[in-house]
């Protein structure tokens, strides 16, 4: 089972703050299981924090801004990539100022110092979010769209379009995280240079440039007019008759724009707070319309807090009904686990088949055969007492008995031919045998019941 992960050790980092101007000093720190990412300003009094989540973006133009009790901070998306993309779950950011330093445009810096702190895993699962069906976000007004499709693993495909001799369309994509540090991080930002006396205007780039962007000169400018937003931004003067690409360093990839739009979906797409399991396909992305995606799957994971986990019945299973008899006294009637298929840390999947010829069927009811909720609970239980077995050595040697059952819920019933899943985890660590677990049962991707359990461990006589 995968484990959630945090920074082995704490880094920083300065730079100058694209929106501000400012010398910026950024710290990012290990934190505990399901910490998830939160951000605090240090340069403020109390130090509030904001989680880093869907709901608080509060603008994303020139990047995305995180906005919580009228503090915010903006520019997070090329860290959160970075984060995102070496598995990190669990991680605290200080920041003394309302953005994050820019840097070089890319995500490179940020991925190069987590490589260098190093990622440790943690004691808890990581908890994916399983794409089981396609969602979409579209503006009409832009062309923009993005896609997510189930898949066994997170990719992204993306296709950015702009009606420009210099940038029209290009395309990258992304199979494996794995390929995030060659691949992406040293993508930068881009900016054309007819919008640059626009930004000027509204103070969005103090901090900006040539080293931390790609300037594009797409459109024919008078000479003039050209030569001072060069003088302001630093450049050589071009001229206005050549058009391309203005910076002195070459495109770190051909298609290095597409490639940073995909940093910026990733980026975006961390604040969901779980990592994902599924693909993306992006048409002309943009931080607005990547963020309404992201609150989309944040509303998805409250509807359906808890997912069912994926049964494919292909599978080996981690324990058949022999190893399950092994451990557990329960014999037929009243054995209501068939096999494991998932198992380790704090978590346990099995899985129990009904058919009509359960004994109970047949007086519970005979003209509308459902099974008794009290069964349900009890396949709970059983499986819960695998996973606290699963803790000790010899297991065998030991007994589990179950002191207290609170807040059972049952939602749908359950007829011959369902296949139950049931989903066990350890609601706090396993304590002088003592142990408690909240308990889920689900017939495909509806919850059917839910229960949490009280049990002790006991060495057999």
């Amino acid at each position: 089972m995968l484990k959630q992960k945090t920074l082995a050790k704490s880094f920083s980092m300065e730079g100058i703050g694209l929106h501000t101007g400012l010398n910026i000093h950024i710290t990012f720190n290990p934190a505990p299981d399901n910490h998830g990412y939160k951000i605090k300003r240090t340069d403020l009094e109390g130090e509030p924090v904001i989680d880093a989540v869907a709901e608080n973006v509060a603008g994303t133009q020139r990047g995305t801004v995180l906005s919580k009790n009228g503090i915010q901070v903006s520019t997070i998306e090329h860290a959160m990539a970075a984060l995102y993309a070496y598995g990190i779950d669990n991680c605290l950011i200080e920041v003394d100022a309302p953005e994050f330093p820019i840097l070089d445009g890319s995500s490179r810096f940020f991925a190069e110092a987590i490589a260098a702190a190093g990622v440790v895993e943690q004691g808890a699962p990581k908890d994916f979010y399983i794409v089981k069906q396609k969602i979409e976000v579209k503006d009409e007004q832009t062309g923009s769209s993005l896609i997510i499709l189930p898949d066994d693993k997170f990719s992204v495909n993306v296709l950015i379009s702009f009606d420009s001799p210099v940038l029209s369309n290009q395309y990258a994509t992304l199979n494996d995280l794995s390929e995030f540090p060659e691949q992406l991080a040293a993508s930068r930002t881009f900016v054309f240079v007819r919008e640059i006396a626009m930004l000027l205007q509204n103070n969005l780039i103090k901090g900006g440039d040539l080293d931390n962007a790609i300037v594009i000169y797409d459109q024919k400018m008078e000479q003039e007019e050209l030569d001072n937003l060069a003088d302001t931004i630093g450049i050589t003067r071009p001229d206005m008759q050549d058009l391309g690409y203005v910076n002195d360093k070459p495109l770190v990839f051909p298609n290095e724009p597409a490639r940073h739009k995909l940093i910026d979906v990733i980026g975006d797409i961390a604040l969901i707070g779980k990592p994902i399991k599924g693909r993306i396909i992006a048409t002309r992305p943009g931080h607005k319309i990547n963020n309404q995606l992201a609150r989309l799957i944040r509303k998805d994971i409250k509807l359906n807090e808890v997912q069912a986990p994926v049964y494919d019945p292909n599978r080996e299973p981690v324990m058949d009904v022999n190893r399950i008899k092994e451990l557990l006294p329960h014999r037929y009637p009243f054995l209501l686990v068939d096999k494991i298929i998932e198992i380790g840390g704090n978590r346990i999947v099995g899985i129990k088949n009904t058919t009509v010829n359960e004994p109970f069927f047949t007086g519970h009811f005979p003209q509308e055969p459902v099974m008794p909720g009290v069964l349900l609970v009890e396949a709970m239980a059983q499986t819960g007492g695998l996973l606290v077995l699963n803790s000790v050595d010899e297991p065998e040697r030991y007994s589990t008995y179950f002191m207290k059952i609170d807040g059972v819920k049952f939602r749908q019933k359950v007829v011959p031919g369902d296949t139950l899943i049931l989903r066990l985890e350890l609601l706090a660590p396993i304590r002088r045998g003592i142990s408690t677990m909240k308990g889920y049962v689900f017939v495909g991707e509806k919850m059917v019941a839910e229960a949490e359990f009280m049990a002790q461990i006991v060495k057999n006589k």
